[in-house]
């Protein structure tokens, strides 16, 4: 069998997610396709194919005559995004075997109590709270459902990234909800679970939105 690498475009293209989501970007900055090719050590021809990509992704925007550039961030869709989560995740559940979801309750009460007592660093919180939400839908058997979600969790990771990015505001709560999704899982209550993914990504937008209007608008008008 042979092993193929990856595509030139695909690891520009994670990478330049990897930029946004850990908030080394600045939402709205321009970008310079021929230094970044410089940067990464390839031509611009994957550098563009991964900016049309991200693009079509509505990560970046591209301007007539100026260029890509990366979406800015808008309350709008930071409340659209939360929403649509939540179903597909939800419909996830529903498509996943009830035995697989009972032994998945039971390690991700385990990790929930660990989002919750506030032992896990700021900086890594989001990245522990992902592999949560990736092992809740781990039993769901629909790959193409799976890519959705990621997708539409890298839009809403340009959103977190400047909040806890700033260590100081950090305010997510991540216990209560997780908690009553867990243990509904565990006694096989599907529906409870939903109800409390759909609170989970509310209360969440809520935080994001908070900060977004306060804290980030200030920060980013003085510069």
């Amino acid at each position: 069998m042979t092993i193929q690498r990856f595509r030139l475009r695909d690891q520009v293209r994670d990478e330049l997610l990897k930029r946004m989501r850990e908030g080394q970007v600045q939402p709205g900055a321009n970008i310079n396709e021929i230094e970044l090719a410089k940067e990464l050590g390839v031509s611009r021809t994957p550098v563009r194919e991964a900016l049309i990509g991200l693009a079509c992704m509505g990560q970046l925007t591209l301007e007539d005559g100026k260029g890509f550039r990366f979406t800015p961030l808008s309350s709008a869709e930071l409340r659209n995004l939360a929403p649509i989560i939540a179903t597909l995740e939800t419909l996830a559940l529903r498509l996943s075997d009830g035995d697989a979801l009972k032994r998945i309750g039971e390690e991700l009460v385990e990790r929930a109590l660990q989002l919750k007592d506030g032992s896990i660093p700021p900086q890594l919180l989001r990245a522990k709270d992902d592999e949560w939400h990736n092992l809740m839908i781990s039993a769901c058997p629909n790959q193409e459902l799976h890519k959705m979600i990621e997708g539409a969790r890298q839009s809403y990771h340009r959103y977190e990234a400047p909040m806890f990015s700033d260590h100081s505001s950090v305010a997510v709560k991540v216990g209560d909800e997780h908690v009553t999704i867990a243990r509904s899982l565990i006694t096989g209550d599907v529906e409870a679970a939903s109800r409390a993914i759909e609170a989970n990504w509310r209360l969440s937008a809520e935080l994001l939105t908070q900060y977004l209007d306060g804290p980030y608008s200030k920060a980013t008008a003085q510069d």
